[in-house]
């Protein structure tokens, strides 16, 4: 390892290195780092420079260890701003990456009491209820169940959902301008059903964020969504 700067430590510099190899891609999620020995060997530098990096790399949420089997790459956190309005198709298209749905559920049914608070329907109004594995690159990302009011999108079928983004159905089939959504989020354990789908371990922490969306004063969508807590970070601008 070439010395960049003398006045920086070695162990900060190997650090560089090694970021610039994830970065550029050399080093890919989940591929497995060289033992501490062989990276010592390599870049001429002690055990204690080696573990230091690692040390913060790993702290840094760049590389994660898996007992007995060595140190891997971690994959890749989509941070996400909740200062404007965002469809998950679009930021993993700005991502460099290919989005897909699978709608697990489709039904038209009518409103329960929480449903209908969350979307000011009377009880006996029908909806639209839809639960969809959002992927990228076909690695499953996101678990969504969204309800819909049946009078807003009369006729909207599984078929339809399955072929384009639900927000390009809303525009190009229904005429909806979005005027305003609120979401908020939290973490979550991920329970039994979500973790499966997602591919993931029974109590992982997941994030999960409740979204309303609005077409003037009239709730268009409420969609409750499950978000891998290994994939997804978000932030919000104060002012």
């Amino acid at each position: 390892m070439n010395i960049k700067d003398p006045r920086l430590p070695l162990y900060f510099q190997l650090k560089d290195v090694i970021l610039e190899q994830i970065e550029l891609g050399s080093l890919k999620e989940h591929e497995k780092l060289p033992s501490e020995r062989e990276l010592c060997e390599k870049y001429t530098v002690s055990r204690t420079t080696v573990r230091q990096t690692l040390q913060s790399l790993e702290r840094d949420g760049y590389i994660y260890k898996v007992h007995g089997k060595g140190t891997f790459v971690s994959p890749k956190i989509y941070n996400q701003s909740l200062v404007h309005f965002y469809s998950f198709t679009d930021e993993m298209k700005k991502a460099g990456k290919i989005p897909s749905s699978q709608v697990i559920f489709f039904e038209r049914t009518t409103c329960d009491a929480k449903i209908s608070k969350k979307m000011s329907l009377s009880k006996s109004e029908n909806i639209y209820k839809l639960t969809r594995l959002r992927l990228a690159n076909g690695e499953p990302m996101l678990y969504e169940t969204t309800y819909l009011p049946a009078s807003r999108f009369d006729g909207l079928t599984k078929e339809l959902l399955e072929t384009k983004p639900m927000y390009e159905i809303f525009r190009e089939y229904y005429g909806v301008k979005i005027t305003k959504a609120t979401e908020t989020f939290r973490a979550v354990s991920t329970r039994p059903h979500e973790a499966i789908h997602l591919q993931i371990s029974e109590n992982m922490p997941s994030l999960m964020l409740e979204r309303t969306t609005y077409e003037h004063d009239s709730v268009i969508e409420y969609t409750t969504t499950i978000a891998r807590g290994d994939k997804f970070s978000y932030t919000v601008e104060l002012k």
